[in-house]
């Protein structure tokens, strides 16, 4: 019971701290952990951060000065999922190389769908967007929030909705 008091003590004073000097709230694993120290041991880029309730699945490699928000599911099951320098992957996107669609629908007879997916440099992705399997997005491109992704998008480009489409 001891160690449980302790515990909650440093919890309080942790959170105190964070919001004295950040004016937030974070998760537990966010008040313990230093996010450039997630992102190198992945392997991800110099200068690199990664929240600590981030969903990393396979394969993922991620280039530098990138950031990478809370809430993000980075699924590289599929035969790689590469994202380029200075990326910001806003709040609760979902990046997937594979689904399961064909897999569900057919009673569990087809096999799940595998595609690498990939993300230029210089991108902004907005809360909240789902990126699909096999999808390539060039440099400098602005998704915005709330987006569903389901096909390449040149660079430069500027898209959002669900289809994400150019504006």
């Amino acid at each position: 019971m001891e160690l449980l008091e302790s515990l909650r003590s440093l919890m309080k004073t942790l959170r105190r701290e964070k919001r004295e000097q950040y004016h937030r709230h974070v998760s537990l694993g966010d008040l313990i952990t230093d996010r450039s120290e997630i992102a190198r041991d992945y392997g991800f880029g110099e200068g690199t951060t990664c929240y600590d309730n981030v969903l990393i699945l396979g394969d993922v490699t991620v280039g530098k000065n990138c950031w990478i928000g809370p809430n993000v599911v980075l699924d590289g099951l599929g035969g790689g999922l590469l994202i380029g320098d200075h990326v910001d992957i806003s709040a609760g996107v979902h990046i997937y190389t594979h689904d399961t669609v064909q897999r569900a629908l057919s009673g569990g007879t087809a096999k799940v769908e595998y595609a690498p997916t990939r993300i230029g440099s210089r991108v902004y992705i907005g809360p909240q967007s789902i990126i699909q399997k096999g999808v390539i997005i060039g440099d400098g491109v602005v998704i915005g929030a709330m987006s569903l992704v389901n096909r390449d998008v040149p660079s430069n480009s500027r898209v959002w909705g669900i289809p994400a489409t150019p504006r």
